[in-house]
């Protein structure tokens, strides 16, 4: 199966494979896929016919749930969670490298307008030095007091 596309891949991806197609290369029925399809575990995208089109990700997909069910002994509900959980967590893991690649492109930033400064390390904004005054405050009295 990884012989063919890499998960990177926009291939691993696209829903192409026909029902009967996905259903062989993952190792179950056709009929299975229908169900679980109804069942939301591994949604299928449609042709302009309406016939069911999988991707490789969804076969992929359709071996853990196979796996998940045969070998583990979980049922569907749980392994309908287990995947909802899965993909929290890959969407969630994205975000952060996002996040992470933005935050390092702020740091460059922030060191190149550094390496421009005409006082390289000290503040981006000069600041006047340290005052010894001493400043009292006193609240307003309103008109009707």
């Amino acid at each position: 199966m990884d012989g063919f596309v890499g998960s990177d891949d926009p291939a691993y991806e696209a829903k192409v494979l026909m029902i009967s197609v996905a259903a062989r290369m993952a190792g179950m029925h056709p009929q299975t896929l229908r169900q679980y399809d109804r069942l939301g575990l591994v949604q299928a995208g449609r042709a302009a016919g309406g016939g069911r089109r999988y991707s490789v990700r969804d076969v992929v997909l359709l071996r853990e749930v196979q796996r998940l069910s045969q070998d583990d002994g979980v049922n569907l509900a749980g392994i309908k969670r287990i995947i909802g959980l899965e993909q929290l967590l890959e969407r969630a893991q994205q975000r952060v490298a996002q996040l992470e690649a933005e935050l390092e492109a702020a740091y460059r930033r922030m060191a190149e307008l550094e390496s421009l400064a005409r006082f390289p390390g000290r503040d981006l904004v000069p600041t006047n030095q340290t005052s010894t005054a001493l400043v009292v405050w006193r609240p307003r009295r309103s008109p009707g007091r």
